[in-house]
């Protein structure tokens, strides 16, 4: 647990579970009864006490008008800790909101989660438990149910409340869609340790590793990949911010519709010469030219916009997805509430990127502008423990997510549903040929590789198994 020491209450063990909200829904403490129409929409919907990310208290707006929450308290069972909201936030119809309280107060293993308006006196909504966060409490369903004990936390995004999929039905893990072998696709101890991300374009396989690297990689003739030996990247280029500096831990590479012409896309998540410190950043690089390394020419820091994790629990893979994918399926702008549109935001990339978080499993879409700043407009829970690996597959308009050896190598594919949000289609078990391998990339061929049904997929494993970083699968098309 990463909130102080001074703040923590001692767990309460061998004792019965019972969490009981403190208010009625709607309910509200003190006059004025006007407050009930301004605040009636805005609920505590998950807290979280203990695990690897900070104690945190997420607000939800269940009703259909935007709320603004600025000056709004939240506090403990001590009157006198108090979590002021920063002024200018505003939640949106169906928005949700995490706040990390620790550096005011700890929740501990018997606790109160209060809500109050800013006058400070005037409640809005409460939750008591017994019982640690294990790792969440969440409400199921969202803004209206009761308090449970949750798989995975969700901050900032729906709660996991074991909602099945189209495709399988459930969340129960299906068979791999595909062959069940896997072979190796590198050669013997090429890469070593920390390749991450994937991306494929076409007869190149891009590869971000951990150590501040990029790799460009080509077809080595039997199925597999090796470096190219042109322009500078037979051993991967050294990856530095603006200006030249640090050495980004870069676990994720995506590009976007003009392909590596565009630039590169790295996502990461410290660097590593303060590896204590959190960064997470989509990093853009010009991968045109013959240098040796490369300096990012610009950055998007959005660690300040997004729940407190540790460190080396942040930012584990991005992918890029057309706006017009998106506007097509009817996606919607958690930011506004209402239906995504690009306009709205000028001149970007012509899509949004997706970021997946290993700390929590949760999944942000920001709207990068070229200005450098930046809009979230999306947060969903993979419903993994942990997300390692995003890619978009355009052929079947689906969110591929993968997780390592912590999940026991799943992948789950989501679909942007009738109400325009991402949900899960897919839950599947890796192959069953392959190893629980700690797989941190994942990255499909085109259509075009499609032949009698199937078409490759590959894999980074982090830990260099047996001497090989990269290993090759199928997937039906």
């Amino acid at each position: 647990m990463t909130a102080s020491a001074a703040f923590r209450r001692p767990r309460v063990v061998a004792r019965l579970l019972v969490a009981v909200p403190l208010l009625a829904a709607g309910a509200l403490t003190g006059p004025p009864a006007a407050h009930a129409a301004v605040a009636d929409g805005v609920r505590i919907n998950e807290v979280v006490t203990t695990g690897d990310v900070n104690d945190s208290i997420e607000l939800y707006n269940k009703g259909t008008t935007a709320v603004d929450v600025s000056g709004w308290v939240l506090k403990d069972d001590d009157k006198d800790h108090t979590y002021k909201i920063a002024s200018g936030t505003t939640l949106a119809p169906g928005s949700y909101r995490a706040f990390d309280v620790s550096g005011k107060f700890g929740l501990g293993s018997a606790d109160v989660a209060r809500l109050y308006l800013a006058d400070g006196t005037t409640q809005v909504d409460g939750f008591s438990w017994s019982e640690h966060s294990s790792p969440s409490w969440s409400r199921c369903p969202d803004g209206t149910g009761a308090f449970e004990q949750a798989a995975t936390v969700t901050l900032g995004g729906p709660n996991n409340c074991g909602t099945g999929g189209e495709e399988g039905g459930s969340t129960t893990p299906a068979a791999w869609p595909g062959s069940g072998s896997v072979t190796t696709a590198d050669g013997s101890n090429v890469f070593g340790q920390d390749l991450s991300g994937l991306y494929q374009e076409g007869g190149v396989l891009w590869g971000a590793q951990n150590s501040g690297r990029l790799w460009r990689l080509v077809r080595d003739g039997s199925g597999g990949w090796k470096p190219d030996t042109s322009g500078g990247w037979s051993s991967g280029k050294t990856l530095r911010f603006p200006g030249g500096s640090g050495t980004p831990d870069g676990e994720g590479v995506t590009l976007t519709g003009a392909g590596s012409a565009g630039g590169a896309f790295v996502a990461t998540e410290r660097d590593g010469n303060a590896s204590g410190t959190s960064r997470l950043s989509v990093l853009k690089y010009d991968v045109s030219g013959s240098g040796s390394s490369l300096t990012a020419a610009k950055e998007w820091n959005l660690t300040s916009d997004l729940p407190s994790t540790g460190s080396n629990l942040g930012f584990e893979g991005i992918t890029w997805i057309p706006d017009t994918a998106l506007t097509g399926a009817g996606f919607r702008d958690a930011s506004t509430g209402a239906a995504y549109d690009p306009a709205r935001y000028g001149s970007h990339s012509g899509g949004v990127f997706f970021v997946g978080v290993e700390g929590t499993g949760m999944i942000y879409g920001y709207v990068l502008a070229d200005s450098g700043s930046y809009t979230r407009i999306a947060s969903f829970s993979s419903g993994m423990s942990g997300v390692m690996e995003l890619q978009w597959e355009p052929q079947a308009s689906r969110l591929w997510a993968g997780c390592d050896d912590t999940c026991d190598g799943q992948h789950r594919t989501l679909k942007i549903d009738t109400t325009g949000v991402f949900t899960t289609a897919g839950v599947f078990n890796r192959p069953s040929g392959m190893p629980n391998y700690n797989n941190e990339g994942f990255s499909l061929a085109g259509a075009d590789e499609c032949v009698a049904g199937t078409k490759p997929v590959y894999w980074a494993d982090d830990s260099n198994d047996g001497g090989h970083a990269l290993r090759r699968g199928t997937v039906t098309c």
